[in-house]
């Protein structure tokens, strides 16, 4: 008989051992995961942001979920299907001279992270370093629905965010991606497009007494006009109104302008998406642009202001040919109630689920 190799047993002891503790760690790691094939509900009210789920307290419908407008697709969402496809597109409509309505965030970055989110993905940290503005536009179009048509199948663009009119948020594109909304500010901002016909010089405010005419009790409230249908609209029988009955005049760009104010459900959608957006991005600051009396700024910020800026601002004080999001736009009112939420937020969940997962 051969003799025993010394110290045959205690390592062969610890072998079992340590074979022994990683088969209970998985198996307390498997106790602690839901089962395979198990379907997770969501509560409806989320966010994209570098693949991560952020609840805003509002319903959201993203690019993910059924009736949502998708701006990774290739083709013409409301073109017939037979020639929707891209080689058709680009003949048809010389707007679009990339299948991509959006591009990657790449002028802060430094080569190791370029090369690192351009073929892994973002993670969250790296993401919140790099945006720190957030942009709000009115559509020009009326509808989210339309609004997405104009962008994705006309024009090669991108945001975002779509608010629509009963306050519902469509999200279009993770908060990773650099959507075409805003020109030198895409590679540090967010966008939202604010479904609005807009605002208009007096003598040619036309559009406005298209969408805005008197009910039976002389009250002004929004009609889309026939030829959009129904809109799109996913509250059943919903009748928007401005927050604010009378046209409101102000100047923007030294222009005079009026314009009917945005509705109740906007308002109280954004101030949720935008307390949601300052949590996540400690960059992006829960603040306007003011002057020296702390009035809101009416005009293209200067450059180098512009460059140093870090906050929520409006389509105008990026560029000097816009006028977004208007003189009827409430800052105070959306800040004020951002704040609010975030104040909240630091005793409780920033978001209120009962009712928003039916989509």
């Amino acid at each position: 008989m051969s003799p025993a190799k010394p110290n045959s047993r205690p390592r062969g002891a610890a072998l079992c051992l340590g074979l022994a503790l990683l088969t209970a760690a998985a198996l307390t790691a498997c106790r602690t995961l839901p089962p395979p094939g198990t379907v997770e509900r969501r509560a409806g009210d989320e966010i994209v942001v570098a693949g991560q789920f952020v609840h805003t307290g509002t319903r959201v419908v993203t690019w993910l979920d059924p009736g949502g407008y998708d701006a990774y697709r290739v083709e013409r969402r409301f073109s017939a299907w037979t020639n929707a496809d891209w080689a058709s597109s680009a003949a048809e409509v010389k707007a679009l001279t990339t299948p991509n309505r959006y591009g990657l965030r790449r002028e802060t970055l430094s080569p190791e992270e370029l090369e690192r989110v351009r073929g892994g993905g973002w993670d969250l940290a790296t993401l919140t370093n790099v945006v720190d503005q957030f942009v709000i536009h009115f559509d020009a179009c009326g509808t989210s629905r339309q609004c997405f048509k104009v962008l994705q199948d006309l024009r090669g663009l991108s945001v975002h965010f779509l608010l629509d009119l009963d306050g519902t948020i469509y999200q279009t594109l993770d908060l990773k991606e650099r959507a075409w909304h805003a020109t030198t500010s895409n590679s540090r901002s967010i966008g939202v497009e604010i479904a609005q016909i807009g605002a208009y010089p007096p003598d040619q405010a036309g559009p406005l007494a298209e969408w805005y005419p008197r009910d039976t009790q002389g009250r002004v409230r929004l009609a889309i006009p026939e030829r959009f249908g129904d809109g799109g609209l996913r509250t059943p029988g919903f009748v928007g109104r401005p927050a604010r009955p009378e046209r409101i005049r102000g100047t923007v760009q030294g222009r005079e302008l009026v314009q009917y104010d945005f509705t109740p459900e906007q308002y109280a959608a954004l101030a949720h998406l935008t307390a949601a957006l300052c949590r996540v991005f400690p960059k992006l600051k829960c603040d306007y642009p003011r002057d020296a009396a702390g009035q809101v700024v009416n005009h293209r910020l200067p450059d180098d202001e512009l460059q140093r800026y870090e906050g929520v601002l409006g389509h105008c004080h990026v560029q000097a040919n816009k006028v977004d999001p208007g003189p009827a736009f409430q800052w105070d009112r959306v800040i004020g109630e951002a704040r609010a939420l975030i104040e909240r937020a630091e005793a409780g969940p920033l978001r209120s689920p009962k009712g928003l997962a039916s989509r």
